[in-house]
């Protein structure tokens, strides 16, 4: 299993790699159940502060493999394909958003239906110029699941949405990019390179005050004025106790470069 998922920290950041080449890094059970373990493991270790998931071969993650998903080929029952979904995909994808760490997705190759939801959960988007994004739902007669149709409207809005989903067109990074779905599109050769700066320089920052910008920024997108006003302002009145928030105020008063611990 743990060659399945590779992982290993370095400078702060858990790097996250699907390892199923083979398979175009199609997750199976076993996988997804490590990445949202990871993803926990993240959240609770202090000196993890940057988290990036990516993926090795030529896709990043070609979808959702059920075939070794607990009572795979047993008779079916009303209600089984919905646990199924909730205990898998959307699980993934909540893990992802609920992660108190940045979270970068590299994206070396072809991200298709939950692989492409994965990508899109994540904080930050690099992806190489190879890659593509690919509703791939439709062409096979199924609804979008792993959270896509909750994620898509919010990162392009509803007719955008509609359009990617309806037809299960291949989106090349490049379009990806214009539509606000990717922040920045790479030759093949700098994506780690390029995922690794950006993780770094996140790991360097004040880690509480990224964790609660994540929060209320994924929170906004669902709440009134009144109640996004009012979380700002709890979330602000939380971070000044923390050793970084203090760190900041002393270092521009100092005059001097802030060294943050991520605590």
């Amino acid at each position: 299993m743990d060659s399945l998922v590779l992982h290993a920290t370095d400078n702060g950041v858990s790097w996250i790699t699907l390892n199923r080449p083979d398979a175009m890094n199609a997750v199976t059970w076993d996988q997804r159940e490590r990445v949202i373990a990871l993803l926990a493991d993240a959240s609770a270790d202090p000196a993890v502060r940057a988290v990036v998931i990516t993926a090795t071969g030529k896709g990043f993650c070609a979808g959702a493999d059920l075939r070794g998903a607990p009572g795979a080929g047993a008779e079916r029952v009303p209600g089984d394909v919905a646990r199924t979904i909730r205990r898998g995909a959307q699980r993934l994808i909540a893990a992802v958003l609920d992660c108190e760490k940045p979270v970068i997705a590299a994206v070396n190759g072809t991200a298709a239906g939950i692989g492409a939801h994965l990508a899109f959960a994540c904080d930050l988007v690099i992806a190489a110029e190879r890659a593509k994004f690919i509703e791939v739902f439709v062409r096979r007669g199924l609804v979008p699941d792993g959270g896509g149709a909750y994620l898509l409207p919010r990162l392009i809005g509803p007719q955008r949405t509609k359009e990617l989903m309806f037809f299960g067109d291949s989106l090349p990074a490049a379009d990806a990019e214009r539509l606000g779905l990717v922040n920045r599109v790479v030759p093949a050769q700098e994506l780690e390179k390029t995922a690794r700066a950006w993780a770094e320089r996140l790991a360097t920052g004040p880690t509480r005050a990224l964790a609660m910008t994540k929060q209320l920024v994924n929170a906004s997108l669902e709440s009134d004025r009144a109640t996004a006003f009012a979380a700002e302002a709890a979330a602000q009145e939380i971070n000044m106790t923390t050793r970084d928030a203090n760190e900041g105020v002393s270092s521009f008063v100092e005059r001097r470069s802030p060294s943050y611990e991520g605590r």
